[in-house]
């Protein structure tokens, strides 16, 4: 199999500062060098004493290698490689908990130590104090370096070895590295060693990623667009050093969410968050700060990590609510209901009326007249109910048995019930003489329709409250047998 070979020669290839290149066994070198370079390593350095049959024998080489003259060469091998090889890989470190590792089309942050086969340094990232940024597979890096990073993890450390075809090939290349240019020579067949640290690792298709969230078990209320949010953060790259946070001043962050206040990542990665609420908030750099960074704190295409506790939120237009639903309340609402996995089932949206109910009166499942109480009006919640609290093992009609249901409440408007068994109570001082008070026309009767008219007044003037009349509205009561209390 032939192979090639980088060697000096004293006399020669050191003068002119150049390294011979030349290919093993085919008939392109003397036979006796061809012989004597057979066995060698890289770095290695021998001496090839070559007989005059074995060089350029009774011709000799023109002015320069007198006929049979026997040869002495000082050799020292710089490279070598074959037409076979292949991008060798191997694992330095690799991290514990790999997510993700690097594929075509990614974009990566790396840093580097590149060297040639023999241990000269030809580059470093690490001398600029700025990472190698790049698409991968897209052309943007050598052949070799495409392939070399494939699978790798953020916080690997790889070593690389990329043949000289799948790097600058037989004419080498010049870099250059502003603004302060630096000219670097890869010489021609080169053999490149690289020794690699992945920082960073995104593809340009990314969204922002929610992960590890710890939910409170009260959720009343989501964040949405518009909301004031307070809330505490440690903000880290990938690799996982720490960039910010707000702990250390001891101060929350304060910000509207939806608004473009904060980068867009941000904006969307605190949606839906519930007061007390941790979350992970992974944001790819086109919705942070892009491939300009932020000043000396975050670097150019960097993937931010935000740990994120919500402390509390509100909205400008939020009302004060003095009043809540409660038991004997009549609550009127729209709802949708469907299964965890989002299939739907019932909806009020449906029909032509909202949804009523009187709250413990068991005309709905139990777990929705607990949820639909202390709600104000025009408060929206999530109510997640689960199967004992629900339809149970055997389900109802639409219904799949053992089923969790969650109900998308809207709360339209309520009137305040009165107990069980009573038609009016007061909320104020009675009157001292009821029946003076009733006999509005002082003929010493109270027919009904007096009654009636003194009731009303009573309510009008907000003196008394009579029980709400409940006309059920369409939707999930009509369609679903609800079960009883048993």
């Amino acid at each position: 199999m032939s192979s090639f070979l980088h060697s000096l020669h004293p006399s020669l290839d050191h003068e002119k500062g150049d390294a011979k290149v030349g290919l093993l066994g085919e008939g392109r070198l003397i036979a006796g060098i061809d012989k004597g370079l057979q066995g060698m390593c890289v770095n290695e350095r021998r001496k090839l004493t070559v007989p005059p049959h074995l060089a350029y024998g009774s011709t000799g080489a023109g002015d320069v290698v007198p006929p049979d003259t026997t040869l002495v060469f000082d050799i020292h091998l710089l490279d070598l490689w074959n037409k076979a090889d292949m991008v060798v890989t191997k694992t330095i470190t690799t991290p514990k908990d790999c997510k993700r590792s690097v594929m075509r089309t990614d974009f990566v942050r790396y840093h580097f130590n590149g060297t040639l086969l023999d241990g000269t340094v030809f580059d470093s990232s690490y001398t600029r104090k700025q990472t190698q940024d790049s698409l991968v597979g897209e052309g943007w890096l050598i052949k070799g370096m495409d392939e070399g990073l494939l699978g790798m993890c953020v916080g690997e450390i790889r070593n690389i070895i990329i043949p000289p075809f799948k790097a600058y090939g037989e004419k080498g290349s010049d870099i250059l590295h502003p603004p302060l240019i630096q000219v670097k020579r890869f010489p021609p067949q080169a053999t490149l060693v690289f020794d690699v640290l992945l920082v960073d690792i995104h593809n340009p298709k990314d969204n922002v990623t929610i992960e590890d969230q710890v939910v409170p078990e009260s959720c009343t209320r989501k964040t949405v667009v518009g909301d004031y949010v307070r809330y505490h953060y440690n903000g880290t790259f990938l690799n996982g050093i720490t960039f910010d946070t707000s702990y250390q001043r001891n101060s929350t962050y304060n910000t509207y969410i939806g608004m473009g206040y904060v980068i867009a990542g941000m904006d969307q990665g605190l949606l839906g968050a519930c007061t007390g609420e941790r979350r992970r908030v992974i944001i790819p750099p086109h919705m942070a700060y892009g491939e300009q960074g932020a000043g000396n704190v975050i670097p150019p295409s960097a993937v931010l990590v935000f740990d994120v506790h919500v402390i509390d939120f509100h909205n400008p237009n939020d009302t004060v609510c003095n009043e809540t639903t409660g038991e004997n309340d009549l609550v009127h609402y729209h709802y949708n209901c469907t299964l965890v996995d989002g299939t739907p089932l019932f909806s009020s949206h449906d029909y032509d009326n909202l949804q009523d109910a009187v709250l413990g009166s068991d005309k709905v499942i139990d777990g929705l007249d607990v949820g639909l109480r202390g709600m104000c009006v025009g408060e929206k919640r999530v109510i997640t109910v689960p199967p004992h609290l629900g339809h149970g093992e055997k389900g109802a009609t639409g219904v799949p048995g053992s089923a969790v249901l969650v109900f998308d409440i809207e709360m339209m408007s309520f009137e305040k019930g009165v107990p069980p068994g009573y038609l009016f109570v007061w909320i104020q001082d009675s009157p001292a003489n009821l029946f003076e008070a009733l006999d509005v026309n002082k003929n010493e009767e109270v027919p009904q329709e007096e009654f009636g008219e003194f009731i009303k007044l009573q309510v009008a003037e907000g003196k008394g409250r009579i029980k709400p009349w409940t006309g059920h509205g369409a939707g999930y009561l009509r369609h679903v047998q609800q079960p009883g209390p048993e």
